[in-house]
């Protein structure tokens, strides 16, 4: 992972996606997509549609692959879900939050609406 792609990562406003945010940590680390696919044990086919937004992954996937690339599992998982809300058409924005008092350090999941 390069400073420069976490950074841009980390400036992501709502109207990024999951698809694109790969796309773009793809290409600012200067990966082929077929090379970045290996990495994330997925067909090449797979990682074309998640980055057209042909396919949508589950949050436990997206924190896969946030954990296989090196970056944020809470800003991939967020990216997961709120492409899951935006397609279901609901106006309302994610914002995801550890939770404190978990042993097993479950998170908690939160929405708001969209103002």
């Amino acid at each position: 992972m390069t400073t420069k792609a976490n950074d841009v990562l980390k400036k992501i406003t709502g109207g990024l996606t999951f698809g694109r945010a790969i796309t773009a940590i793809r290409k600012c680390e200067n990966i082929s997509q077929t090379e970045n696919a290996r990495l994330l044990k997925i067909s090449r086919q797979y990682l074309w549609d998640i980055e057209n937004g042909r396919t949508f992954v589950s949050p436990k996937q997206a924190a896969h692959f946030a954990r296989i690339l090196g970056y944020s599992e809470k800003q991939f998982v967020k990216l997961a879900l709120q492409d899951s809300i935006n397609r279901g058409g609901l106006n309302f924005i994610v914002n995801i939050h550890e939770h404190p008092y978990t042993k097993n350090n479950i998170k908690n999941v939160t929405t708001v609406a969209d103002s």
